[in-house]
């Protein structure tokens, strides 16, 4: 285990994102969360308020753009002015979940790209750097013009499933769809399995009316424990479809993976009352109560975000991150 060197002018500070998991990190790192107070006038406007020192230290903020997605967005760039004013030498932000990173390109006529947005957005406020973890699109970290460690939650999961007994020949590892099948093929290399592909020819919006269930599958699934994985689980229709797709094709257990539990909509209903033994996340989104349910399983990417603050602070390579068992 990595320690810090020289804490003295290390700050730590959580938003109301996910102050669970920053309180975590803090708690690995062996430095307290710092304090600051966010607070919202009656009309919506966001008031950050640091109390305590911040001149000539290195910050460290912890905020997932998530659900209420705007509103996180603009606490975290509101923190970040703060933080400035105040002559923080560095500023850091570490995003466990980068919001709006869906909209990567323009795959229509007239649309927008939100995840350059955001990034113009963070480096505008002058941001010294970005820790995220399992970007929607690698190439996003391109829209950027500073550093960005993309962390990978890949280690996370297969030390679950190889705790589970889940690894071997008699298991494959399924992309959801065409686009999904390098993510499936890096996760497939680390447990030493085959992959298949579900052919959904469906675009998203298409696939969220119909909920057609797939009509083919590439690859051998028959009498096997089948890995549907992903990056995002939002409204979890795909990874039902992908569920019935795999169980109507033969697979005997079916288990999904996705890095960022959204879980909008009737995301809870759909997943639990799916062909799948369990659905297995990380915590870059803080679940509430309502959000929980037993066929979920939730691992926590505190340790590794952790080690990464303290490579980052201590001028080493993360490179042993991405390896990690």
């Amino acid at each position: 285990m990595t320690q810090i060197k020289n804490a003295d002018n290390v700050r730590l500070f959580a938003l109301n994102s996910n102050r669970p998991l920053a309180e975590q990190i803090a708690d690995l790192i062996g430095i307290p969360l710092s304090k600051a107070s966010i607070d919202h006038f009656a009309d919506g406007e966001i008031k950050v308020t640091i109390d305590e020192s911040v001149r000539g230290c290195e910050v460290y903020v912890i905020q997932s753009v998530s659900d209420p997605v705007n509103t996180n967005l603009m606490e975290l760039l509101i923190m970040v002015d703060a933080l400035r004013r105040a002559s923080a030498e560095k500023i850091n932000v570490v995003m466990p979940y980068y919001g709006y990173a869906r909209q990567d390109r323009k795959a229509r006529s007239r649309e927008p790209i939100t995840a350059k947005l955001v990034a113009n957005l963070l480096e505008m406020d002058q941001i010294d750097r970005l820790v995220t973890i399992d970007l929607h699109a690698p190439q996003v970290q391109g829209f950027f013009d500073i550093p960005v460690d993309h962390l990978q939650a890949t280690s996370l999961f297969t030390k679950y499933i190889e705790d589970q007994h889940l690894d071997g020949d008699d298991v494959v590892v399924v992309a959801p769809d065409h686009a999904g099948v390098n993510l499936a093929r890096k996760f497939a290399e680390r447990i030493k399995s085959s992959i298949a592909i579900i052919d959904n020819r469906n675009d998203e919006v298409r696939e969220r009316a119909a909920q057609e269930i797939p009509e083919y599958v590439i690859g051998d699934v028959k009498g096997k424990t089948a890995i549907v994985v992903d990056d995002i689980v939002d409204t979890g229709i795909r990874m039902k479809l992908s569920a019935d797709a795999l169980k109507k094709f033969g697979a005997e257990k079916i288990y999904g993976i996705a890095s960022h539990a959204v879980l909008s909509s009737d995301a809870v209903h759909t997943l639990q009352n799916s062909q799948l033994e369990k659905m297995i996340v990380t915590d870059t989104i803080q679940l509430p109560a309502e959000k929980k349910f037993p066929k979920l399983v939730q691992l926590s990417v505190d340790d590794l975000l952790k080690e990464a603050i303290v490579r980052i602070h201590n001028h080493q390579s993360i490179d042993t991150l991405f390896n990690r068992k």
